[in-house]
């Protein structure tokens, strides 16, 4: 599948947005996630399902002073 992540075009093969994150082994990490511009909260990561073309944000936090 076409994804554009956070702002790179990628074919992975991943049909759930946890399957994604799995595949880019963020799998456990706290982070937040957007699909087109839309929040996708942790649980329901597993049942969201992604198209060719969609738009992945993947936000991890950053420490720091």
């Amino acid at each position: 599948m076409r994804l554009i992540i956070n702002g790179e075009l990628e074919t992975i093969a991943a049909t759930t947005l946890s399957q994604l994150l799995a595949a880019l082994a963020y799998e456990g990490e706290w982070l937040a996630t957007a699909v087109n511009g839309e929040l996708v909260h942790r649980e329901d990561r597993d049942d969201h399902l992604l198209n060719d073309n969609d738009r992945i944000e993947i936000l991890t936090p950053m420490q720091g002073g």
